[in-house]
């Protein structure tokens, strides 16, 4: 074969794979023809009651990292702080009382950190959650629809799945994928089960890398790959999030496609993505399943949005 030919077919591979992605029959969504809560819709007053069954006691996990201007992050995402005084902006005290204060001026890319990644965030050639189209809904302004705005606060059963520990090393390799089979066996090992509703995180160990060495760990990442998204959205699962910046494995188990997790879970399913999730105290206490708590931030329009869930045992 030649070079020529070679490149012919890599090419053909590619546009092939492409289009097998993108063809499926993946909207109306399952949860109606005009939704734009995705698996959010699997919540319930009585999930909450089951999942506050699971507090026996009362310890809370901030699920958050610190985020600054340190942060590792996807490029050209940054974070930029400015704190200013409340007053004429001389520093004189206000008042007969000399009231002074601060206050501060962000500038923030909301996918920096831990963060929600809402379904207007990606979909397939410019079409997202239940066949949205981008020219409908995106504006430079803000989304007007799919925004993470609209979405009410997670309250549901969180499940750690620790695959770290499942594979026997405190810190998975980039390019450690786990699919179906592996979270059905992590799961067995941990002696917990996957419902409908649930909110998974997986701990990796990753995190780790973000403070030793960033830009290994920007560079790849241990993680979900395709089949492992397909078969949590099948269970019915609101949430999956990692220990990791972008939740899947990277590289891609498919070297053709680019973060192709994210539009299974988001655009195909309306599940919805937790990255940079630390997990590492959770972890250290072997826990299997939680109360998971989210209020996420209502910043009218928003793609994704910096957030600190609390997991409560």
């Amino acid at each position: 074969m030649t070079q020529t030919h070679r490149t012919l077919a890599a090419v053909l591979l590619v546009v092939g794979s492409t289009a097998a992605f993108a063809a499926e029959n993946w909207y109306p969504s399952r949860y109606g023809a005009d939704d734009t809560l995705g698996a959010i819709n699997n919540l319930s007053p009585a999930k909450v009651l089951q999942a506050v069954e699971l507090v026996k006691t009362g310890k809370t996990y901030a699920l958050g990292v610190e985020t600054g201007p340190d942060s590792p992050a996807y490029p050209p995402r940054q974070y930029s702080m400015t704190v200013l005084q409340l007053d004429s902006g001389t520093g004189a005290p206000l008042g007969a009382n000399q009231a002074t204060g601060n206050d501060d001026l962000m500038l923030l890319w909301m996918g920096i950190g831990s963060q929600i990644d809402g379904l207007g965030h990606m979909g397939i050639n410019h079409v997202y959650y239940n066949g949205n189209k981008a020219e409908d809904f995106v504006s430079v302004t803000g989304l007007t629809r799919l925004s993470t705005d609209k979405l009410p606060p997670i309250v549901t059963r969180g499940v750690l799945l620790d695959m770290a520990k499942f594979m026997g090393k405190p810190i998975l390799a980039e390019g450690t994928a786990f699919n179906s089979a592996e979270i059905k066996a992590a799961a067995e090992a941990q002696q917990v089960s996957i419902e409908k509703g649930d909110v998974v995180l997986f701990h990796t160990g990753w995190l780790n890398i973000a403070e030793q060495d960033k830009a290994r760990f920007m560079a790849g990442e241990p993680g979900l790959g395709v089949d492992g998204a397909r078969y949590l959205a099948q269970l019915g699962v609101v949430a999956v999030g990692s220990d990791t910046w972008a939740l899947e494995v990277l590289p891609s188990q498919d070297p053709t496609m680019a973060f192709p997790v994210h539009p299974e879970l988001l655009a195909k399913n309306g599940v919805y993505i937790l990255e940079n999730m630390d997990t590492r105290a959770l972890a250290a206490d072997g826990v299997s399943e939680f109360l998971f708590v989210l209020g996420q931030p209502r910043f009218v329009g928003a793609v994704q949005a910096v957030i600190n869930p609390v997991a409560i045992r």
